[in-house]
């Protein structure tokens, strides 16, 4: 049995929704407990799929875990002893199990990881991560879809100068780093508010890092780790969504828990559209009103690195610029194969060509429900928003992507009016839904 959502056209949308903790920020946050001696106490962390899986590899690494849903806490007791391997059944659904492989080294001096998994958008090489290591002094043999590697002593500091810039590179650095024996330059580092957070946890615990937020972060190693207890900021990405949903359909929605200062380049966006937007914009984190009751116009996006617009913002506003009059350039710089959530918007009646790294996506007046399939996380939530805008009823199937990323994802929806259902369909149902949609 497999979830599907069944979706119908909404004309108009009302109401209030918060924006839940940041799933990218959580992840290396969960990760780095295995850095530190003590518990540890992490606030505001979203029930959602892939939290789930993380909490999952911590207890397969002898970590003890509490977690309190209904407060959204978790509290963590590091393990003794880690066993230092990644099995493959639990990385192969999470790219971000690949963070593990810097505590793994730091600390324990060993690691066996299997090649992680996750969202198909494209090749997204580990090179840079086992460059780290191997610049820290690891030894680093790749075989068989596995990742085997050790340190004789210690991670000795060093500089490493990454050739583009990448999160989950820059993340898996500093966390190796923090235990190693003298400094590290991190060079082209990524400055994305989920670097900064996990820099603020370890700094916590007692970790000596400075010039996180900038593109140069320098770590002083230390010998040991104590703990910390942190909060969750909320996900820019998720309120970005609503944001976008507020463009598609016609009405007014409040966003609480938004952060404000994480989203200059994403509300800027929104209001070349047309869309009308009440926030305090010197507000870390507040509430924005959005207003729509008109058709709003076409736009140009790039897709860059913080603080530039966001890849996992690009279905989004795609979605948003379906119905949008004229001619609206998305260019997509980050992912090699980010546009196919495409070929599923043309199903719904969308006008869209495709050019290399560039979508045309001309407004159409009228989109057609059908049956689409995410095949990503934030292609999904698209997906959506363009389903609750598409006369008539649609099918999206492989809901499970959504679920990695967003919490309480369609009942959030349900309180502003979208009309959407989740239900169970056995796989010769599917199969039929998918002869449907061809």
């Amino acid at each position: 049995m497999e979830k599907i959502y069944i979706i119908e056209h909404t004309p108009s949308i009302f109401g209030n929704v918060k924006v839940s903790g940041s799933k990218n920020a959580t992840l290396p946050i969960l990760i780095a407990t295995l850095l530190c001696n003590e518990k540890c106490i992490i606030d505001n962390v979203p029930e959602i799929e892939d939290v789930k899986t993380t909490v999952e590899l911590l207890l397969a690494c002898g970590a003890k875990v509490n977690w309190n849903k209904k407060e959204k806490i978790i509290e963590i007791d590091p393990p003794q002893d880690c066993p230092t391997i990644a099995p493959y059944k639990i990385v192969s659904k999470m790219r971000a199990s690949i963070l593990v492989l810097g505590p793994f080294l730091s600390k324990y001096k060993r690691a066996l990881v299997y090649l992680p998994g996750g969202c198909s958008i494209g090749p997204r090489p580990i090179n840079l991560h086992l460059m780290a290591m191997s610049k820290l002094g690891a030894e680093i043999d790749v075989n068989h879809g596995y990742i085997k590697s050790q340190v004789k002593d210690r991670l000795k500091g060093t500089t490493i100068t990454f050739p583009k810039k990448t999160v989950g590179g820059t993340q898996n650095a500093i966390l190796a780093a923090v235990l190693a024996k003298g400094t590290t330059i991190i060079e082209n580092a990524a400055q994305e508010p989920e670097v900064v957070e996990l820099v603020k946890a370890l700094r916590q615990a007692g970790a000596k890092i400075e010039g996180e937020g900038t593109s140069v972060i320098k770590i002083k190693g230390v010998d040991e780790l104590s703990s910390f207890h942190v909060k969750i900021i909320p996900d820019r990405i998720e309120a970005g969504t609503f944001l976008g949903l507020a463009a598609t359909i016609d009405g007014e929605i409040t966003i609480k828990d938004a952060p404000i200062c994480h989203m200059e380049s994403i509300l800027k966006k929104f209001k070349e559209m047309g869309l009308e937007m009440k926030y305090d914009e010197y507000e870390d984190i507040g509430t924005i009103y959005v207003k729509k009751n008109k058709r709003l116009k076409g736009i140009e996006v790039s897709t860059e690195e913080y603080p530039g617009f966001p890849t996992d913002m690009q279905p989004i506003v795609m979605a948003a610029c379906l119905k949008a009059e004229g001619c609206s350039v998305i260019r997509e710089n980050i992912f090699d194969n980010r546009f196919v959530h495409v070929n599923e918007f043309i199903r719904l009646g969308a006008n869209i060509s495709v050019e290399k790294n560039t979508a045309l996506v001309h407004g159409v007046k009228k989109l057609t429900g059908a049956v689409v399939e995410a095949s990503d996380l934030r292609a999904g939530a698209a997906l959506v928003l363009a389903c609750a805008s598409a006369e008539g009823k649609s099918y999206l199937l492989n809901v499970e992507h959504i679920e990695r990323g967003y919490e309480n994802f369609e009942q959030k929806l349900a309180l502003l009016g979208i009309k959407i259902e989740k239900i169970l369909k056995k796989e010769e149902e599917l199969e039929k839904l998918r002869k449907i949609g061809k």
